[in-house]
């Protein structure tokens, strides 16, 4: 089985595929920490996104799409949550093309749902709480950087919203539940 988790910066994205790892055995793939990794495995795609990540340049999506394609010709598990990535309409094609070459496909896009001011509210509070408790908090979870995260997801990543509508993969859930309420509602779009 394989998943897309959709859904602005701190919607909890994160949290859900932790539980999805621990209780079905899936393989969370974040590019973020797949590029962390190969940069610190000294392979030749490791120098390469070594390179470019300390020239504070972006990684193209061909060598995102060779990270990926690394991680499916391994051990599948109980299937893949993509967390990250597609993020614009180029990668979706490209992942797609990927899967379809592995004889494996997509079960369920997931967007977890919330309102803007709510979460903005939630983020900037768990962030208050946190530096009360002397806490390590996020440099970004404060209210001007998140607004423009969401600005960037919005205008790069909702096109994804309308491509997986119009495929019937995407699915919507709550995601401004409890942690166990959203768990539950992904479950059911499983199949639990």
């Amino acid at each position: 089985m394989s998943i897309i988790l959709l859904g602005p910066p701190g919607a909890g994205k994160g949290t859900q595929a932790q539980i999805l790892v621990e209780t079905r055995g899936m393989i969370q793939l974040s590019t973020g920490d797949m590029l962390r990794e190969a940069k610190a495995s000294g392979t030749e795609m490791g120098k390469k996104v070594a390179a470019i990540m300390d020239a504070g340049e972006l990684v193209t999506d061909e060598i995102v799409i060779g990270l990926i394609e690394e991680k499916l010709e391994g051990d599948t598990g109980g299937g893949f949550i993509f967390d990250g990535f597609p993020r614009t309409l180029a990668q979706a094609d490209a992942l797609g093309a990927l899967l379809e070459k592995h004889g494996q496909s997509l079960d369920a896009v997931i967007e977890m749902q919330v309102n803007d001011e709510v979460l903005v509210g939630r983020i900037v509070g768990r962030a208050e709480e946190a530096r009360a408790a002397g806490k390590p908090v996020r440099a970004d979870d404060n209210e001007e950087s998140l607004k423009i995260r969401l600005m960037e997801y919005y205008k790069k990543t909702s096109p994804l919203i309308g491509y997986y509508y119009a495929k019937g993969d995407l699915k919507s859930v709550n995601g401004l539940g409890t942690i166990e309420e959203v768990q539950g509602e992904i479950a059911e779009v499983l199949g639990a």
